[in-house]
């Protein structure tokens, strides 16, 4: 990769982002929750400072936002289909359809139980 010659990374930028956009994230979040929930739900209104910290209480529960699953590794192909799962799916390529019968009856006798 040719970079320019007065190129430097600007990792340093990163912290000032990150703490701008965790601000209006706050934000965010406190106007939704003071504007819907107390009409809808009965709760008391929220501070700033209280939606920042339900942010880093929903970062720490479930993972990261909008990066997969719980956090996951997952592999997308062009078409932002998840493509995880090879094996079974190599495997169910393979199957007749007496044996893809056959196991579409275990199963639906196993979530029945």
């Amino acid at each position: 990769m040719n970079r320019p010659r007065n190129y430097r990374p600007r990792f340093w930028l990163f912290p000032f982002f990150a703490a701008i956009a965790a601000l209006v994230l706050g934000g965010v979040v406190k106007w939704l929750w003071n504007a819907i929930l107390p009409p809808l739900l009965g709760v008391g209104i929220i501070s700033f400072w209280q939606a920042v910290g339900l942010l880093v209480l929903c970062r720490i529960l479930f993972g990261n936002f909008g990066r997969g699953s719980m956090g996951g590794n997952h592999q997308w192909n062009q078409e932002n289909r998840f493509q995880g799962g090879g094996e079974w799916r190599e495997k169910w390529r393979n199957m007749t359809d007496e044996e893809r019968a056959k196991l579409k009856e275990e199963w639906r006798k196993r979530c029945q139980k």
